[in-house]
């Protein structure tokens, strides 16, 4: 190869000085791609010198891929519409290195309108492409580090919510959880467990805020209560140890709180006697065998851990053969139906709750489950629903 350096220097004029060491290779071939041009920085980039260049083929300069490619569709597409704008290949160097570039070309008309010339302009993509390639590897590593906190938000979620119910025998239990988002933890938790050979405990509630805060909080108000009512059988009773445990716990330059119902279970003849404590949760629903669905009078209670010496209010349920308790989350109240609607504005839960009413615990969270998914993108909080209910007489074991 003749060295560049030896050859006497292209006339210095500044149009010629421009297009000799222009920021981008420009070429000038036949319309067969044959070149008749080629400037000083397309030969350095290359290793050739420029006039070496001339009578070669643009396309024999292409890597293999980059020359079928470039032949089979580009070429053609030149030739049909006249122009190529920023098309992805590769150049092989004299030293046998791919260089990745761009290429932009328009043709030439001579006076009869026919083809005459191609005008090719090359710029050099190393750096886009290395920026590109660092930039997947980045986005590679986010949806890595993404799905791991999926996974672990998953599986947290999943130690916070009992993977079963343990009802008494003749009471049936079904619950459902809506998670609101993926890559959070939710707030809101129930359970159904065993006290002592003749009671039970219930509850259901809701944590303030998501993620690993939430987290802390709602495993800790899962196992007080759980603790509490090995010693209460009193449900308000159990609500204080639960707020002097979060008071203590989370200082008032960091106040963590939860609304909830706790209750407790008794076996009574053919049925179960329920007390029921709330703080500052929404009422639950009965759903009796005979007559219209109410809310169980708990209105009023406060929340737990966030005021001192918080007010919470009980209530006395029975449930017969027939009758449903439903217990849920506001993430159901305040999920929206329109711009500025919300699903209860109106006690649509309580229409919802009769239009379903005589039922089982099963089949009333699967309805709710069904309206959960109507609400769509409307449903922006997480959700949690818990029923009891004892089997209509002569169907033990419900529908």
């Amino acid at each position: 190869m003749t060295d560049p350096t030896s050859l006497p220097p292209r006339p210095a004029t500044p149009l010629h000085d421009f297009v000799d060491h222009a920021p981008c290779g420009l070429l000038l071939t036949e319309p067969d791609g044959r070149i008749l041009f080629a400037n000083n920085t397309f030969g350095r980039w290359l290793g050739y010198d420029p006039a070496d260049l001339v009578d070669r083929r643009f396309s024999d300069l292409l890597t293999v891929g980059s020359r079928i490619h470039y032949e089979t569709h580009f070429a053609p597409l030149l030739q049909m519409t006249g122009s190529l704008s920023g098309i992805a290949a590769e150049f092989l160097t004299t030293e046998r290195v791919k260089l990745p570039v761009f290429i932009t070309a328009n043709v030439a008309c001579g006076t009869d309108g026919r083809p005459s010339a191609l005008r090719i302009t090359v710029q050099d993509a190393s750096e886009r492409r290395s920026y590109e390639k660092e930039l997947l590897e980045a986005r590679r590593a986010a949806d890595r580090e993404r799905e791991r906190a999926q996974v672990l938000a998953t599986t947290l979620q999943r130690s916070l919510v009992p993977p079963s119910l343990f009802p008494p025998d003749g009471l049936l239990a079904a619950a459902h959880y809506h998670t609101a988002s993926r890559d959070d933890v939710g707030g809101d938790f129930y359970d159904l467990f065993p006290m002592t050979p003749q009671t039970w405990g219930i509850f259901l509630g809701d944590v303030s805020g998501k993620g690993a805060a939430a987290a802390a909080v709602t495993s800790l108000t899962r196992y007080t209560l759980r603790a509490a009512a090995v010693n209460e059988d009193d449900p308000v009773a159990v609500l204080r140890t639960l707020d002097s445990v979060l008071r203590h716990e989370f200082h008032s330059d960091d106040p963590r709180f939860c609304t909830v119902i706790f209750g407790v279970i008794r076996a009574s003849g053919r049925g179960f006697d329920l007390e029921l404590a709330a703080g500052g949760h929404p009422p639950a629903l009965l759903l009796p065998a005979h007559g219209q669905a109410h809310y169980v009078p708990t209105t009023g209670g406060q929340a737990v851990g966030l005021l001192k010496n918080p007010r919470f209010v009980s209530a006395r349920v029975h449930l017969g053969a027939g009758d449903t308790l439903v217990m849920y989350t506001d993430g159901l109240t305040e999920a929206r139906t329109g711009r500025d609607r919300r699903f209860d504005d109106y006690n649509e839960l309580l229409d919802f709750a009769q239009s379903h009413t005589p039922t089982t615990a099963p089949a009333i969270v699967s309805a709710t489950r069904e309206l959960l998914e109507s609400f769509g993108e409307g449903l922006e909080d997480d959700t949690a629903v818990l029923a009891v209910s004892v089997a209509p007489v002569g169907r033990p074991d419900g529908p």
